[in-house]
Formats: C-alpha cells, structure tokens, sequence
C-alpha cells in the first residue's frame, strides 16, 4: 500500500512511487498491447479503395430547347438524396456486377446467397460539401478489383439514369400518340358539325352577316325618318287644304297657291276683278248691271279656285296616303330587320360555341402534335446530367490497415491500460510489505524485521 492516509496531501512522488512499485506489471501490460497490436496490423489483408468522382448536374445540356418530358427538380436537397441511393439500388448494383463480370471475379459474391447486398457492404458514396460532385468508394484487397468495380458501379449509375429517361420518354411518345389520334378525331367531328349548322343556318360569313345587317337597319332607318318627314309634310299641307274646302276661299290662298300656276292665276284674276268692282261702285250703283257682272265673273272665278282647291285636296289626300304607307312599310321593314338581327344572334351563340370547340381542339392536337414531334427527337438525343468526372485509378497504397496509426494508438493506450491498471491494484492493495509501511500507516516504531523462511523438505 503506497498511497497516502486520508487527510494526507497527495503528491506527484506518491504516483510515481506506485507506478514504480508496480513497474513490471505496466510494462507487461503495455508491451503485450503494442506487441499485440503490431502483430494483429501486419497479419491483416490489405485493403485499397477505389474511388470515381461523378457530376450530378441540375439538368442534361440541352442541344435543342425541348422540355423534357421527365423533369429534374433537381434544386432541393431531396433530389440528391434520391441519387445517392439510386447509385446503391440493387438494379445499378446488379448491372455493374454483370457488366464487369464480378460474379467470376470475386469468389465472396458466388458463395453469397445475395450478391449484390454482399457487394454494397464495400461500397460508400460519399457527396463533396457544397458541390455537385459525389465519390463512389470502393475496397477490395486487389487494387485493380476496386478500380473495375468503382468505375463500372459510375458507368452503370450514369447509363440506367439516361435509360430511366428514355423509358419515361417512350412511354409519354406512346401516351401521346393515342390521345393525338383521340384529338385529331375530335377535331374532325367538330369541323363536321361547324360545317353542317353553317348550311343548315345558312351562314356564309358571320362577320360579313352581321355587317350587312348593320348597313341594312342603318339604311332602312335614314329611309324611314326621310319618309316620315316626308309625310308629316303632307299632312301639315293637308291639314291646311281641308278648311278651305269648307270655309273661306280666300284665306289661306297665298300659301296653297305656292306650288300651283293655275290657282295662282285666278287669284290673280279674282284681284283684277275685285279692282273693277272698286271702280264700278265708285260709278253704278250695287243693283247696276256693269256691277252685276263683274260679281258674277268674281263668283265664277271664286268657284273654279275652289274646284281647284277640291282637286289640289285630292292630290295631297293621295300623296298623304302613299306617304304613309311607305312609312308603315319601311316600319315593317325595319322590325323584319331586327328579327332577323335577333336571328342572327341566336345563330351567331350556336355559331360561336362550335367554332370555340373547333378551335380548343385544334389548338390542343396542335399542341399535342408539336410535344409528339418534341418528345420523339428528345427520345433521339441522348443526353445526360450525369458524368463521370474523374475515373478511378488503380490505388498504390492501402486504406487499411494503417501500420502507423495502428501502432501510435497501441502505445497510447498501452501505456494508459499499464498505469491504469498499475493504480487499479494499488487501490485495492490493502497489505503492509515494508517497515516504512508499518511506521506510516501504523504510527509504530520498527524494532527488527524477521525474514521469511520456507522450511526446507526432509
């Protein structure tokens, strides 16, 4: 027991005397752990790594500007996570140990019952921070082995994404072909029932229908207003005929007589004789008979003015008549229009519906049409987002073991193990060997120290 009594101050001698009482047993133990260690380093295989470096671009370069048809969201982190394992599927994993003839190769993978999960036990893939570009590790103790198998795992990887894509694309040309000819159906049918409503309605142009409507109201309108005009006119000159048939010739014989020579003239003559009746009176008397005819030849011309108002009456009777009935036919004429404009709006819905859908479908098969031709010169072009960057070379100096390393960790925890275990034993050394022991822990004074003697055998 070396260690101080409770209440003692520990010291660094109180430690090394310890670590030299039992200096044998943590050199033993430190050398059976290095020893050990070196031993255990070089009986191992060595192992080598290959390693190929591969570019996982956001999206394929593109030779012409065609989308694709399966697009890469290739901006979230989840994408990359997806190609990661993609690279450690089993289908990727199972082309390369076709491709690079593994199965003859590596006699683990013909015992394994699963070659290709035996396989994925020696592969790592390994992305660089902040870049686009991935590692596929691979360990083999043949060096040339770990090459094969990383590069042909990258070829492998970098073929089945394109042909994934590929596929998506045959299936979408296959998909879209059918639904063409469904479209190109669809188009015909609507074509035929555009044309067939165009006959059954009698529509030419629509455009040009409703134009000629418009300069048809336009123009019955300004004929009916002109009419109208025409025959409100007749019937204010009616209105002022009729009293003059009944009542007093003279009045209103200035304006009926405008347009009429004959009427004009005997107001004329009805004036000239109304001055020679003046002048008779200034002479004769009312009963004379130079009085007496001037009345009589006044009378008469009264009479054959009136006759000619009769006549001119008639006339604007008959004017006013044709007049009007011009106004209700042009008025007649104009509500046909309208009907017809209704008509023709009625037609035009219909019209517009079916060209509408003659349209969407056409522009959809057009649509569709150009994605077919897309899609099969995409199907064409065989680009990939992924390339391998860097293949992997033949590695020269193993990954494991590492000699080195190996033995600086045995003797770091030899002489760790050593000590520990020095003091560990020491803690639990209860004994007293030494009279310096007895004095210390004892608080007695040593008077001698009597030898142990084995007793000899007779």
């Amino acid at each position: 027991m070396a260690l101080p009594l409770k209440g003692e101050e520990t010291h660094l001698r109180d430690y090394l005397r310890v670590l030299h009482k039992r200096r044998w047993l943590a050199l033993g133990t430190f050398s059976a752990v290095v020893v050990g260690t070196v031993i255990w380093t070089f009986a191992q295989t060595p192992v080598y790594e290959g390693a190929v470096k591969v570019l996982i671009d956001r999206e394929p370069p593109r030779v012409v500007n065609i989308q694709e048809v399966q697009p890469n969201d290739s901006s979230s982190l989840d994408y990359y996570q997806t190609q990661y394992e993609i690279i450690k599927s089993r289908p990727v994993i199972a082309r390369a140990i076709e491709s690079q003839g593994l199965v003859r190769r590596m006699p683990r993978l013909a015992k394994a019952n699963d070659p290709v999960a035996s396989l994925l036990r020696v592969v790592k893939v390994e992305p660089k921070r902040n870049t686009r570009l991935v590692d596929i590790k691979v360990q083999d103790p043949d060096p040339q082995l770990a090459a094969d198998v990383a590069n042909g795992i990258a070829k492998a990887y970098a073929r089945y994404n394109l042909e994934s894509k590929l596929l998506s694309t045959r299936e979408a040309l296959v998909w879209l072909s059918e639904n063409m000819n469904e479209l190109k159906a669809k188009v015909q049918d609507s074509e035929v029932a555009l044309q067939k409503y165009r006959e059954k309605a009698g529509i030419v142009g629509m455009e040009q229908q409703r134009n000629i409507t418009g300069q048809k109201m336009m123009d019955l309108n300004r004929a009916f207003l002109e009419a109208q005009a025409q025959r409100l006119a007749v019937e204010s000159r009616l209105k002022e005929l009729a009293p003059l048939v009944k009542g007093n010739v003279q009045s209103g014989l200035l304006l009926t007589s405008k347009d009429n020579p004959l009427l004009q003239k005997l107001i004329a003559d009805y004036s000239n004789l109304e001055v020679d009746l003046s002048k008779a009176l200034r002479t004769y008397k009312e009963k004379h008979p130079e009085v007496l005819k001037i009345q009589s030849q006044m009378d008469q011309v009264q009479e054959r003015m009136r006759a000619e108002i009769q006549a001119a009456l008639k006339s604007v009777e008959a004017e006013y008549r044709v007049a009007k009935g011009r106004e209700d036919s042009l008025a007649g004429r104009i509500e046909q229009v309208k009907r017809e404009a209704l008509d023709l709006n009625d037609k035009e819905i219909q019209y517009s519906a079916l060209s509408r859908e003659t349209s969407s479908n056409q522009q959809l098969y057009d649509v569709v049409l150009k994605r077919v031709k897309e899609t099969g010169l995409s199907g064409g072009l065989e680009t990939n987002n992924i390339r391998i960057v860097e293949d992997a070379l033949v590695p020269n100096v193993p990954v494991r073991p590492r000699p080195l390393l190996n033995i600086a960790l045995a003797l770091v925890v030899g002489v760790m193990l050593g000590a520990g275990l020095a003091f560990f034993l020491e803690y639990f050394d209860n004994t007293i060997k030494t009279p310096e022991e007895v004095e210390r822990y004892l608080g007695l004074t040593t008077l001698g120290v009597v030898p142990l003697f084995v007793p000899r055998k007779a």
